[in-house]
């Protein structure tokens, strides 16, 4: 099933898009897609409610796509986690899961402008698997438990200022919490369609010209583990966001770091999850 929101900012309803690429109006079934929707079984009573038939249908037309998500309790990263980008930016392969967090008000639609922070002469790209939690956990003893309380996976694109990040502090969040630096969607596309998190290929690219085009099998660390792995120090709550790192082709680590301008277009996708088209401007 893939879930989304659409309507204005601050006035999205929830949806479900057909096989067939309809749109159904969720408003019946739940107000949002937040966590509350997915912890109390939400899921299960929009696909009984798109297999009831009934749903209205609602056109497409000019009709803005939000993120699938309502403001997520907390977005936690997981930085360095492709062999690849980490060989690009000079960085040892961790021995264990570099994790950060991210400002969930972070969060716009997947084709809404993302801002240039004043300042700002190294911002940069990350196309990312995102993973939506749908249910509390906490101290997960395997990867098979860490599988259950996933709702479902988002294309997540982790937007990046590198000098506020690395040279600011030494902590990454003033690079990671710029307001429109977390663009999501443009669906929640649910586990069980999603399928192996592990067999997903990832590309991004800047004004046309191909950047990134990775794959999740390369992760360091792979998706279940990395839920595992956070649930024994914090504990994940419905409706939270686990960025789980990019493939090379980041600006940081190409000759003549061409890092984005206002006016830059990028495009990114992951098979089965949809596509985002964001053009950038200054804020």
């Amino acid at each position: 099933m893939k879930l989304l929101r659409v309507g204005a900012p601050g006035k999205e309803r929830p949806a479900v898009r057909t096989d067939d690429g309809r749109l159904l109006d969720l408003s019946s079934v739940a107000p949002d897609i937040d966590g509350a929707f997915l912890a109390s079984g939400g899921v299960d009573r929009a696909r009984a409610a798109v297999a009831a038939g009934g749903l209205p249908e609602l056109g497409t037309e000019g009709l803005r796509v939000g993120a699938p998500l309502a403001r997520p309790g907390k977005i936690v990263c997981v930085g360095l986690n492709y062999r690849d980008h980490a060989a690009e930016t000079g960085a040892a392969i961790p021995p264990r899961p570099v994790v950060f967090m991210k400002d969930p008000g972070t969060v716009v639609g997947p084709y809404d402008e993302v801002l240039i922070p004043r300042g700002s002469v190294r911002t940069d790209w990350e196309v990312e698997l995102g993973v939506v939690v749908g249910r509390r956990a906490r101290y997960l003893e395997s990867p098979e438990e860490a599988a259950a309380v996933i709702a479902g996976y988002v294309v997540s694109h982790d937007v990046s200022e590198r000098e506020f990040q690395l040279d600011y502090s030494s902590q990454w969040d003033l690079g990671k919490s710029c307001e429109t630096f977390n663009p999501m969607g443009p669906w929640l596309v649910t586990a069980d369609e999603a399928g192996d998190p592990q067999d997903l290929g990832l590309r991004l690219s800047v004004n046309g010209v191909k950047r990134q085009d990775g794959h999740t099998r390369d992760m360091i660390f792979p998706v279940h583990e990395i839920v595992a792995y956070l649930s024994r120090y914090m504990v994940l709550q419905p409706g939270d966001v686990i960025n789980t790192g990019t493939p090379a082709g980041v600006a940081l680590g190409l000759p003549g770091t061409p890092y984005l301008l206002p006016g830059d277009t990028v495009e990114l996708e992951i098979d089965g999850l949809g596509s985002q088209r964001q053009t950038f401007g200054q804020a």
